[in-house]
Order: C-alpha cells, then sequence, then structure tokens
C-alpha cells in the first residue's frame, strides 16, 4: 500500500506551532476589543467534550499552536498563559511561543492564575458550551474574588475571528451489530430509563457522544481516530430518546434500526426542545456537560439533577460479547504488531529508518489485516530524545532516525468493528546500555505488579496505582502520567469512569471494565520508556482459602517485551516465570498466524528468560 494511502488516517505534515499564536492572537485580542472585553477563556474541549476534535473545533491550537489533547489558555489584553499537564512539559515550549505565553501547570490551576493575574474591573469571556458547571464555578469565584467579571457569551469570538475555519463534520453514520453489542439498544434504552427512574428523574441528558453511540447502537466517522457522530440525546424514564444531530448523516436503514421510540431532530432544535422539561427534574453529569446545558434547563424551567452520565457505567462494564469482540481485535492486532516487531528487530536495526518510515510500516502491517477502520490515536513513534515526549506527536519537522545505541518507543493502537486496541512497546537500536536496562526493568516490575494483582471487590483504580510506581519509587524515580486509562470496544481509547491514576477515583473496579496497565519513565533529552498491555476486570477465582470476593486481571494484549532490556538479576523468580509465562502464550495464540520467517523469530524473542 502507498504511503498516501496510508496517510489517508494519519498525516505527518506539521500542524501547529508556534506561528499560529503569532498570526492569530492578535485577530483573538482585536475581537475581544470589539466585545469590549478583556479576556477570554480557551479550552481543549469542544462542545462535545471529545479527546480528539475535528478541524472545525481545534480552538486551543489556532490560539496558541498547541496540538496536544489536554490543555486551555487564559488570553488577557497584554499578557496570556498556557496550561498543560506532566504529559507536554516538553511539547507545549516547542508549540507555545514562550514570548506570547506564559507556561503554566494545569494541576496548579486556572482558577489560581486568574485569582493572581487578574486586576479589577476587568470582564472576562467564556464560552458556556465548552466548560462543564463544576470548571466554571471555581472559575467565576476565582474572577469574582479578584474583583473581575465573568462573562457567558452566545457566540465564541474565536469562531468569528477565524477567517478560514474548516466545515463542521458531516460523517455518515454505521449501525453496531447487536451481536457484537452484546444487546439491543432498545434492551440498553430499557436500562437507563430504569435508572433515570430510581434516581427520581424525568429525563437525562446525554451529552457525551460516546454515550450515545454505545446507548443506540451506532457509530460514526465526524471525528479521527474514534468513531463517533457529534450529537447530544435526551432520555425519558420510559426509555424514550430524542436525538439531536444532523439527520442528513443517517440513512433510511439507521432511521429504521432506530425505530418509533428514536426520533431524529437537528442539533439546532436542542435549546427550544428544553423548554418542554419545564417542571421536570433532568439528570445532567457535571463533568461530561456543559455549563451551557444547565442554563438552557434552568432557564426553561426544568430542575437539574447532577449526577454521572447513567450510560457512562454501563458502557464501562463490558458485555460478554464485547469482551469476546475485543479478545478477536487483539489477536488480529498481534499479528501486524509482532510482524512490525520483527522488523525493529532486523531490517531497522540499520539506522536507515526515521520515526515516520517506522509509523508507515506498523499501519501497513494494520492495514494488510483487511479489517483495519482507523488507527484508535495517532501513534506516538519517538526515537532517542522524542521518547521522553510521554505523547509526542511525530511530524516532518521533529522526526529523528532510529539511530544505533537508542532506545525506540512506539504507543499505537488500531479500530477495528469488534475492538480498539492499545500499546506500548519500547525496543533497542544496536545495543542498550546498562542504565537503559536498569530503568526498563523497573517499569517492567511496575507493569507485572499491576497484571497480577488480586483486589477485594470495591477497590478503585487510585487504591492500586501505587503497585505500578513502587520499584521505580524505590530507586527514586517517577512518571507523570496516569498508569490506567478505560477503553471502549470499537468507541474512544481513553473512556472512563474508572481509571488507575494517583489522583484519586471512586469509582471501583468492576468485572468487565477495560484497563491500560502502561507504567513508564522518561530521562529527558536521551530516551523514553513505556510498557502497555490492555487488561479487563474479571473475577479471581484461584486463591485457595480465600475468604472474600476477589477481582483480577486478565491481559488482552499480545506481543513479546524485548529480551534484551530485561536485566534478569534485577527480577524475582515469581516476575521471571511471569515473563515466561506471558510469552509462551503469545508464542500459543499468534505464532500459528505468522508467516514462517516472523514465527522463528518470535521463538526466539520470546524463548525462556
Amino acid at each position: 500500500m502507498s504511503q498516501t494511502a496510508i496517510q489517508t488516517i494519519q498525516t505527518f505534515d506539521v500542524v501547529g506551532g508556534p506561528q499560529m499564536g503569532r498570526a492569530n492572537l492578535p485577530l483573538l485580542r482585536g475581537e475581544l476589543n470589539r466585545l469590549e472585553l478583556d479576556g477570554f477563556l480557551i479550552p481543549h474541549e469542544d462542545e462535545y467534550n471529545n479527546e480528539y476534535l475535528p478541524a472545525h473545533n481545534e480552538r486551543l491550537m489556532w490560539a496558541t499552536g498547541f496540538t496536544g489533547s489536554a490543555g486551555a489558555a487564559v488570553v488577557l489584553g497584554d499578557r496570556a498563559a498556557m496550561f498543560t499537564d506532566g504529559r507536554y512539559t516538553l511539547q507545549v515550549r516547542a508549540q507555545v511561543e514562550g514570548a506570547l505565553f506564559d507556561y503554566v501547570r494545569l494541576e496548579d490551576g486556572i482558577d489560581k492564575w486568574l485569582r493572581n493575574n487578574l486586576r479589577e474591573g476587568e470582564k472576562i469571556g467564556f464560552d458556556p458550551k465548552l466548560h462543564p458547571p463544576k470548571a466554571i464555578a471555581a472559575i467565576r469565584k476565582a474572577v469574582t474574588g479578584a474583583g473581575a467579571e465573568l462573562i457567558s457569551l452566545e457566540t465564541n469570538p474565536i469562531d468569528t475571528a477565524w477567517a478560514d475555519r474548516p466545515a463542521a463534520p458531516k460523517g455518515a453514520v454505521v449501525i453496531q451489530p447487536d451481536a457484537l453489542a452484546g444487546k439491543s439498544h432498545a434492551e440498553k434504552r430499557a436500562d437507563i430509563g430504569r435508572a433515570i427512574a430510581h434516581a427520581n428523574a424525568d429525563a437525562a441528558m446525554i451529552t457525551a457522544p460516546a454515550s450515545i453511540a454505545w446507548l443506540l447502537n451506532l457509530r460514526g466517522s465526524d471525528v479521527r481516530c474514534t468513531p463517533l457522530m457529534l450529537a447530544n440525546a435526551v432520555i425519558d424514564a420510559e426509555g424514550r430518546v430524542t436525538l439531536y444531530t444532523d439527520p442528513d448523516k443517517l440513512s433510511d436503514t439507521v432511521h429504521a434500526h432506530l425505530g418509533n421510540e428514536v426520533s431524529v431532530t437537528d442539533e439546532t432544535k436542542l435549546a427550544d426542545d428544553l423548554t418542554n422539561w419545564s417542571g421536570k427534574t433532568v439528570m445532567v453529569d457535571p463533568v461530561t456537560s456543559s455549563a451551557w446545558h444547565s442554563q438552557q434547563l434552568k432557564a426553561a424551567g426544568a430542575t437539574v439533577l447532577a449526577q454521572q452520565d447513567p450510560v457512562a457505567l454501563p458502557k464501562a462494564k463490558k458485555s460478554q460479547a464485547e469482551l469476546r469482540g475485543t479478545e478477536t481485535a487483539h489477536r488480529r492486532d498481534a499479528v501486524p504488531l509482532i510482524r512490525f516487531l520483527h522488523w525493529l528487530d532486523t531490517e531497522a536495526q540499520s539506522g536507515e529508518y526515521d520515526e515516520i518510515d517506522a509509523a508507515v510500516k506498523l499501519e501497513t502491517f494494520r492495514h494488510a489485516t483487511g479489517e483495519l477502520k482507523d488507527l484508535s490515536f495517532e501513534t506516538i513513534s519517538g526515537a532517542g530524545s522524542n521518547g521522553a515526549h510521554c505523547h509526542y506527536r511525530v511530524n516532518t519537522a521533529t522526526t529523528l532516525p532510529l539511530a544505533p545505541g537508542t532506545l525506540y518507543l512506539v504507543d499505537s493502537g488500531a479500530q477495528y468493528v469488534d475492538g480498539t486496541t492499545d500499546v506500548t512497546r519500547t525496543v533497542p537500536i544496536g545495543n542498550a546500555t546498562q542504565t537503559m536496562r536498569e530503568h526498563y526493568t523497573l517499569v517492567l516490575q511496575g507493569h507485572i505488579a499491576l497484571a497480577v494483582v488480586r483486589f477485594p471487590v470495591g477497590t478503585t483504580g487510585s487504591n492500586l496505582d501505587a503497585l505500578a510506581r513502587h520499584p521505580l519509587w524505590q530507586a527514586g524515580l517517577d512518571y507523570d502520567h496516569g498508569t490506567g486509562h478505560g477503553v471502549g470496544v470499537f468507541l474512544g481509547v481513553h473512556e472512563g469512569p474508572q481509571r488507575i491514576s494517583k489522583t484519586p477515583n471512586t469509582v471501583a473496579l468492576e468485572p468487565g471494565m477495560i484497563v491500560s496497565n502502561e507504567p513508564g519513565f522518561y530521562k529527558e533529552g536521551e530516551y523514553g520508556i513505556r510498557i502497555e498491555n490492555l487488561q479487563y476486570v474479571t473475577e479471581a477465582t484461584d486463591i485457595p482459602g480465600g475468604e472474600r470476593p476477589m477481582l483480577g486481571f486478565h491481559t488482552l494484549t499480545l506481543a513479546p517485551l524485548h529480551r534484551a532490556l530485561i536485566d534478569t538479576d534485577m527480577l524475582t523468580r515469581a516476575e521471571r516465570q511471569y515473563v515466561d509465562d506471558y510469552h509462551a502464550r503469545v508464542i500459543k495464540e499468534i505464532g500459528p498466524e505468522l508467516d514462517e520467517n516472523v514465527s522463528a523469530w518470535l521463538s526466539e524473542a520470546c524463548a525462556p528468560l
């Protein structure tokens, strides 16, 4: 397959960068002056709170040049700030002009920065469709505390100033078969309706496109890497749904699939239709919804019940059909992944290839399955020092060669109709140093600890996070990202409400939930190391004499760990046995699917330690 064909999914052109801030910041400030505003808040999120945005909604990138998936900016008349978390410490300095924006840790809080930097009497605008109500409440308190005024705007000034803004997406919608979903949308709607009634509500506002896709057994194509249609929905306690989206996206077949208990209305009618809920109680998720939704419902005379999206937890607990499909997707994905790892260990050792070559090669192998629908995210292909950017996005301006004496980190994933994959491997190009091997082995020990743990029912991911970090902590090391995120089934590669991280989380891990297991270590300016498998929560019935119900994890990802990077002297006997058993499973399940050369390499790559 040609590189041009491959790049219909992933491109490597330079996007974002300081030139965007230089060009567009004056345009935004001009619009703020026209509106008699002294500042404006710019989150990364769009009206649908998606991680990946259509080009139409890349407002933060337009204003700052930043292309990461998490961040925010505040633009004032004579100063501005760019907020990012620990994943983007290096990227933000490369993409956002330091002379125009102060770099601020997102963890330190936008509200704190506003309190310390606003002047009395200043007027700060915000687009209520882009901010959840909880976040705006904290920001309003900070702005008011500084003696300034926070103003809700009907029109986003970026949308006015953005002269060449791309058109809104109109991707076609397709049906996700019941055989893969495990339940019909009628059954799902009935379940959610009962949950709404149990909460003493009349309806729920569903604002997350992934929740709508799961609920109605639909998939879309409005967003790259995630098969979503941009939409809102309202479901009542009887399980009836009104879907607000562009009706042109839905074929007659899709309308027939939805039936007469799901009506489809243009999204522009949502504000007017919310007046129908006057005097009623409507559930609204304070995290995934926008302040606009709550504002509109309250203005219509409805009572807003702030509760978690009732679809979120059922969606996270995969059905047996979804788990079977995900297992199949991972076995399918293992073949191109192992072919790629073989290529890295042989041909790519020459030093003649760069990060883009490697990303294209992996995508070529995935295309060869004939089943690839999309990447589940843009491949993180980081050689040498670029691997230290834990969410690095390779492009033509930054690509590095896979040079001897370096480490190469590749984090990638695929969307198949029956499952979503996400896997990270770190491999040496040439000979690794002893320090590299020690760091890799510490990461591996944390990964193993999280793979084999048994834990009581009711345990949250934040209770388990320290297990993956413990070996690194003992060496005075750590990493600045979460250890595990939820994953959908032919949906988002990052989903909640469960997660494994230092950040406290009250959602208990339950059977069927898929999470990643991805500890890492990043040595700035030199290399990055991460090992990631997906795994799902299952009941642990293999504990003789156990007195309490316990849970554990079943590993989905099947691909060798790099033996040349493992310092076996650092491993316990149980850890060595885990690696050997895992590798034996890879050979047994995937070996027969490979050609002779790759199969022979796999046998060596998975030989007992």
